[in-house]
């Protein structure tokens, strides 16, 4: 029996080492010039191949009640993170934890994903993406 108090829910069953983006991903560059107060849009145009820039157009359109544009820059956002994610060697399973900066970008825009998907009216979508987020980093649902 173990000892780790960590919840099942929360555990590695898998075996599969987590997948961790590299420190120089381009989200970094993202999240330090959102910090100094550049605008989402510009930086799209500098990092396209940034999650954390289309999740924060995602989150902006959203707030503009704009659900289709939301849902579009949550996908491109995803699907950029995931090209991220197999360079890094990630192979379709495994945590992706949140604790590693890096990786954030990405969650939150499959968390962005997830919420449009919702608002969409594609529920089985909205459904696969809270199995991702299980399966990528538990803590994210509690």
């Amino acid at each position: 029996m173990s000892n780790d108090p960590t919840p099942i829910r929360a555990q590695n069953l898998l075996g599969v080492p987590p997948t961790l983006l590299p420190e120089d991903h381009p989200d970094m560059a993202v999240r330090r010039a959102i910090d100094e107060g550049a605008d989402p849009e510009d930086l799209a145009r500098e990092h396209p191949d940034s999650s954390l820039v289309w999740a924060l157009l995602a989150q902006d359109a959203l707030s503009d009640g704009e659900d289709v544009a939301a849902y579009a820059y949550a996908r491109t956002g995803y699907h950029r993170g995931l090209d991220a994610l197999r360079r890094a060697g990630w192979r379709g399973q495994g945590p992706i934890p949140a604790s590693h900066a890096p990786n954030r970008g990405f969650l939150r825009a499959l968390v962005m994903l997830g919420e449009t998907s919702r608002r969409i009216g594609d529920e089985a979508e909205a459904d696969r993406i809270t199995e991702f987020l299980r399966d990528a980093d538990p803590t994210l649902l509690d």
